[in-house]
């Protein structure tokens, strides 16, 4: 069980053991941020990565910091992560998800997440879309 100011995240007895995510994120104080989906398109609407799952997964992260930082957190103020990930994306590619948001997220107390693969998302050029909630005490 890890704690930060705003949330206590917790891995209870009698679930699994998490790979990479916590079960729980008990929020204590602060304002919760809701933010949408984010995908590969850079700040001028250009998709970055075209068929590169990593490449997009990078461009995802910035993206969602970006989000984060606009409302006055960083990633470590970021409680739950929801991937929506194409189903052409190769199982093996998948390793990549964990390598890319371990560079973003605190590894010590890692957000709750859900991981789910989809038969497409809104365009057929995104492999990956991520939303994800943040708590924010300032």
């Amino acid at each position: 069980m890890a704690t930060t100011p705003n949330v206590r995240f917790q891995n209870p007895a009698g679930l699994p053991e998490p790979l990479g995510y916590s079960h729980v994120a008990e929020v204590h104080r602060g304002r919760i941020v809701y933010i949408a989906g984010q995908v590969s398109r850079d700040a001028s609407g250009a998709l970055i990565g075209k068929d590169d799952f990593r490449a997009q997964l990078e461009q995802v992260f910035v993206n969602l910091g970006h989000a984060v930082a606009a409302v006055g957190g960083s990633f470590a103020d970021v409680i739950k992560l929801n991937y929506y990930c194409l189903e052409s994306v190769p199982p093996a590619a998948l390793t990549a998800v964990r390598e890319v948001r371990d560079r973003f997220v605190n590894t010590q107390a890692p957000p709750a997440s859900t991981f789910v693969v989809v038969s497409r998302l809104v365009r057929p050029e995104w492999l990956i879309e991520i939303e994800a909630v943040a708590v924010i005490d300032r």
